[in-house]
C-alpha cells in the first residue's frame, strides 16, 4: 500500500484540526503548518515533516489512535507521533525520554517549541499563561538538549 504523500497529509491534518483555535484563538492549522516548515527549515525528512503536521493530531483528539495504527504511514512517522503525544498525568522528563528515544522526534519537537515560544504567539496571552508557559518551553528543551 503506498503511503500517503504530504499534501494528503496536510489537507488531513488540516481537516481534523478545523473546528480548533490556539490559546491565542487563531485557527490551529496555523500552528501545524508552522511546525511542519520549521521541520523543513531545519533539514527534516518528509517523514519529520508529516510527523510535524500530525504531532497533535491523537493528543487532542483531532484524529483517533486507530486511525494512526490504520493510516498508510510509515511505521517512523508513526513512531514520532506517538512518541510526541503527550500521556495523562505523564511527567515532562519521561515524555522527554521518549522523545529522545524516538529516531526524527526531537527535531519535530524543537520545531514546536520554536513555535510555541515565538514572541509574538505569546505576547497576546495574559501574564501569568506567558510566564507558566515560558518556564515550560524552556524546562522542555533543557531536557531535550536544546538549550
Amino acid at each position: 500500500m503506498p503511503y500517503l504523500t504530504l499534501a494528503e497529509v496536510e489537507a488531513i491534518a488540516r481537516a481534523a484540526h478545523a473546528p480548533q483555535t490556539d490559546k491565542a484563538g487563531r485557527p490551529y492549522a496555523e500552528h501545524l503548518e508552522a511546525v511542519a516548515q520549521g521541520v523543513r527549515t531545519r533539514g527534516g525528512s518528509d517523514e519529520q515533516i508529516a510527523a510535524g503536521w500530525l504531532h497533535d493530531a491523537i493528543e487532542d483528539n483531532a484524529l483517533s489512535r486507530e486511525w494512526l495504527d490504520a493510516a498508510a504511514l510509515s511505521q517512523p512517522v508513526k513512531d514520532m507521533v506517538l512518541a510526541l503525544t503527550k500521556v495523562p498525568g505523564e511527567g515532562l522528563e519521561a515524555y522527554a525520554r521518549r522523545i529522545l528515544s524516538v529516531p526524527g522526534a526531537r527535531l519535530v519537537k524543537e520545531s514546536d517549541l520554536a513555535h510555541n515560544a515565538d514572541p509574538g504567539r505569546l505576547a497576546v496571552l495574559g501574564e501569568a499563561t506567558r510566564i507558566r508557559l515560558v518556564e515550560k518551553y524552556a524546562k522542555t528543551r533543557a531536557l531535550l538538549g536544546l538549550c
